[in-house]
């Protein structure tokens, strides 16, 4: 336990740490996210692998090796190193508070953010446990493969589960469902997130075809005009049409591939390892090109001028300076969005 103390104690300094710089700079809001994305993400992953290397959870479990031994040491070192991640995430609300002006506590912040660690371990334990059985490579990677769209076709059913949900009284789903009609959006049915003291206003489609549920924020029933909203579903139904999410998914699996093969001692180590990191780039300009494929979608719905006003408004409510780079990121996928900003005025131009 002194260990993960120790851990507990460098995130907390790190995220205290980060959030003062990042408060310093400009566009602060993006920052916080490549602070969580680029750090402290990495941090709560490095301390799952100490855990791990140690025998952490098996030494917790009280050593048990067989499947459900495997299994509950697996969770453990997750939870734990999640609980690290926690740790480190805690000093940055002040911050977020701060910049964007919002109620949000850090009791809360972190309560929420507890239900995704705690879902996320469960998911990764079904993943993780299997590679000690000693089951063929094959075996493993169709598992995993298995697993990762299951979890995609039960997200309608999963996101309820680790998020505040509720669904809409009759006049705001009247309201959404004229909205995403004129956005040419298809769904079987509307959840909203209770996002009231976070202020995030987003949107999201999950499922399969024939049961894709959209979820909104309450921030974004709130915060977005009828012709902003729409805009911004004409988005979804483009990403949907463009198939963003499957784009993303199956470069994901495809760069597990190599891995694999390493795995089985096929072929040497390191090459695969490279193999696997240009896949990760080759897949994520394809997700890349789907999300301007669904931007050029939305255009064509409703006009890329209103199109591009619903992307500085998104930024505006979020606060966020919308961000340009001459060339993508190519570990992003998507553009910066001041460029897909851009990108609409000059079709609304010509």
């Amino acid at each position: 336990m002194f260990l993960v103390v120790v851990l507990a104690v460098i995130g907390l300094s790190l995220g205290a740490l980060g959030s003062a710089i990042v408060q310093r700079l400009s566009n602060p809001v993006a920052r916080y996210r490549q602070l969580y994305l680029g750090v402290l993400l990495p941090f709560a992953l490095l301390s799952y692998a100490v855990f791990r290397l140690l025998g952490f959870g098996y030494a917790v479990a009280g050593g048990g090796t067989g499947t459900v031994g495997t299994l509950l040491a697996t969770f453990i070192e997750l939870l734990v190193a999640g609980a690290v991640g926690l740790a480190a995430y805690a000093p940055t609300v002040r911050g977020v508070r701060s910049v964007r002006d919002i109620e949000l506590s850090t009791g809360r912040a972190l309560a929420r953010m507890g239900r995704y660690v705690l879902g996320l371990s469960v998911f990764a334990t079904v993943v993780i446990a299997p590679l000690e059985t000693g089951l063929p490579s094959v075996v493993l990677l169709a598992a995993v493969a298995v697993l990762v769209v299951a979890v995609q076709a039960a997200a309608p059913w999963i996101i309820p589960v680790v998020r505040s949900v509720r669904r809409p009284d009759e006049s705001t789903g009247a309201t959404l469902n004229r909205l995403r009609e004129r956005a040419g959006l298809t769904v079987r049915d509307v959840r909203i997130l209770d996002t009231d003291r976070e202020e995030m206003a987003d949107t999201t489609v999950r499922g399969v075809p024939g049961y894709r549920r959209l979820f909104v924020t309450s921030t974004f029933l709130d915060a977005f005009d009828d012709e902003t909203a729409t805009a911004l579903l004409a988005v979804q139904a483009g990403r949907q049409d463009a198939r963003v999410l499957a784009r993303v998914v199956g470069g994901l699996l495809l760069t597990l591939v190599p891995l694999f093969v390493a795995l089985a001692d096929v072929g040497p180590l390191w090459p695969l390892v490279g193999v696997s990191l240009g896949l990760v780039v080759g897949s994520l300009w394809v997700a890349r090109r789907g999300v301007r494929a669904a931007d050029d979608h939305a255009a064509d719905r409703v006009g890329p001028d209103a199109v591009a006003d619903a992307l500085e408004r998104y930024a505006a409510v979020h606060d966020m300076e919308p961000s340009r780079r001459r060339f993508a990121n190519p570990f992003s996928k998507s553009p910066p969005l001041g460029n897909r900003i851009d990108r609409l005025r000059e079709q609304a131009a010509e």
